[in-house]
Parts: structure tokens; C-alpha cells; sequence
């Protein structure tokens, strides 16, 4: 996996009121490591903010960095989660992919982080 761009932030100016934050992108690509065939999907990220908020010009270079990179679903999925959570380290957090149809199978990836440290 190639290193990826800084995804950036800044201060959260009502880090003590729970308001939730949702971020779609609709023209996510990455390729197919069995294929080479493109993927496309729809990314919903979503997250309760605590001290810091995404900022979104680092994120969408961030997420364009998956357009030539051979990846699954399930893992892009989480990868992005977990990088989200590491920048900016909020109260909740949902990344959700939802795939275009291949071979006739939708594919829908739903990650989640709670706030609380997970063994993964």
C-alpha cells in the first residue's frame, strides 16, 4: 500500500455538544487486486466529533490516493476507518461503502468505531 496524504483537521468549535457529521462521496474508485478491473462505490462517513473535525480537501486527496491502489472492499472499508479515527479521534464513527453492482451482487461495507480502543 502506497503512503498516503495527511488527512488534516481543525478544532471542533462545540467539541461539548454530541452534533453528528456526515460526509458523502459518491465518486469513489479503487481496483479489483484480483481483477484490475476498477471499482466504483458511494462513501458515507459519518461521525460524532469530539476536539477535532476532518477537514475536507485533505480528505478528498486522501480518498482519490485509492484510485490506482488494488484493494477489497472490506478492507478499503476499514482502512479508511482507521484512518479517520488515528487523525482525528472522534466520539463516534461510521464509514459505509456501498458498491456498484458486479456479477449481479450488491455489496454494502458498514465500519464502525465507538470511541472506545478496539484490539483491531
Amino acid at each position: 500500500m502506497s503512503e498516503k496524504p495527511t488527512i488534516e483537521t481543525f478544532p471542533n468549535s462545540h467539541p461539548s455538544r454530541d452534533y453528528s457529521i456526515e460526509h458523502e462521496v459518491n465518486e469513489f474508485t479503487s481496483v479489483c487486486p484480483k481483477t484490475g478491473q476498477p471499482d466504483f462505490a458511494t462513501m458515507s462517513i459519518r461521525y460524532i466529533a469530539a476536539e477535532k473535525c476532518v477537514e475536507l480537501k485533505s480528505l478528498k486527496l486522501y480518498l482519490q490516493s485509492f484510485r490506482d491502489e488494488g484493494i477489497f472492499y472490506e478492507d478499503v472499508t476499514n482502512v479508511i476507518l482507521n484512518d479517520l479515527v488515528a487523525a482525528c479521534k472522534p466520539d463516534w464513527m461510521q464509514v459505509e461503502s456501498r458498491w456498484t453492482v458486479r456479477g449481479g451482487i450488491n455489496t454494502t461495507i458498514t465500519a464502525e468505531h465507538s470511541g472506545v480502543e478496539s484490539e483491531d
